[in-house]
C-alpha cells in the first residue's frame, strides 16, 4: 500500500508540474526515484557511520561538498563552487560548533549527522535562494547600476545598493517556518525525537534548538553569498 500510494504521489505531482506549465512532469519523476534510491543507500552507509566518529566526521563532509555543488549548480555558476561553498560554510561552522560544542546537544555520531544535515541543508537552500535573486537583480537592474557607478559607486557597493535590499528575502522560509511552528506546522526534528520517545517538552526544546540555529546560519549565509556576488566572486558568464 506504501508503495501504491507514492506511486500515486509522484503521478499527481508530475502532471500538475507538466499539466499547469510549471516544468517538464519527468522533473517530478525523477526527483522521487533519486530520493528512494538516496535514501535506502544513506540508510545503509548510516548503519556503519554511526559507529565511528571519524566516518560521522567524513559523512558531514559529503554532505557539506554536495550542498555546495548542488546550490553552485542551482545559481548557474557550477565553476564558482569555491565562493558558495565558503558562504554555506560560513554559515553552517559557527552555528554547529556552537550547538555541539556547548554540550547542548551530545556531540554523539546520532545527534551529529541529522542536526549536520539540516542546518547544512538550510544553508545551501538559502544561499541558491539569495545568489539567483541578487544575480537576476543585477541584470535586471543593471542600468540603476551602470547610474550608481557614474554616481562615483565604486563596483562592489553599486552591486550591494542593488542586491542587498531584496536579499533577505530568502530567509522568508525560515522566519515563516519558526513563527508558525507549533501553530501550523509540526516540523521533523518535534516529530523525530516524540517517536523515539522523549516527552514532548524534550521535543520541542529540540525543534526550537533547530530552528534558531538554522536561522542563524542561513542569515550568515545569505550576507555572505550577496557579498561575493557584488565583489563579482559569484557571476553568470
Amino acid at each position: 500500500m506504501l508503495a501504491v500510494v507514492l506511486a500515486a504521489l509522484v503521478v499527481l505531482g508530475a502532471v500538475v508540474f507538466r499539466g499547469g506549465g510549471l516544468g517538464p512532469g519527468r522533473a517530478v519523476v525523477v526527483a522521487a526515484l533519486r530520493a528512494v534510491v538516496q535514501l535506502a543507500a544513506v540508510s545503509v552507509v548510516l548503519t556503519a557511520v554511526l559507529r565511528s566518529g571519524w566516518w560521522t566526521g567524513l559523512f558531514v563532509l559529503l554532505m557539506f561538498v554536495v550542498a555546495a555543488v548542488t546550490s553552485a549548480r542551482r545559481v548557474g555558476v557550477p565553476r564558482r563552487v569555491a565562493p558558495i561553498a565558503a558562504a554555506i560554510g560560513g554559515g553552517a561552522a559557527p552555528v554547529l560548533a556552537l550547538v555541539l560544542g556547548s554540550g547542548v546537544l551530545p556531540p554523539k555520531p546520532i545527534a551529529v549527522v541529522p542536526v549536520s544535515g539540516i542546518v547544512i541543508g538550510g544553508a545551501m537552500t538559502a544561499t541558491s535562494q539569495a545568489a539567483r535573486r541578487a544575480l537576476d537583480e543585477l541584470k535586471t537592474r543593471h542600468g540603476e547600476y551602470e547610474a550608481a557607478l557614474a554616481l562615483g559607486f565604486l563596483p562592489r557597493a553599486a552591486a550591494l545598493e542593488i542586491c542587498l535590499p531584496t536579499a533577505g528575502q530568502a530567509l522568508i522560509p525560515a522566519l515563516d517556518q519558526t513563527r508558525t511552528v507549533g501553530l501550523v506546522t509540526l516540523p521533523g526534528a518535534y516529530v523525530g525525537v516524540l517517536l523515539g520517545g522523549a516527552s514532548p517538552v524534550q521535543a520541542g526544546v529540540t525543534q526550537i534548538l533547530v530552528l534558531i540555529a538554522l536561522l542563524a546560519a542561513e542569515a550568515i549565509a545569505v550576507l555572505l553569498v550577496v557579498q561575493f556576488v557584488a565583489a563579482g566572486l559569484v557571476r553568470r558568464h
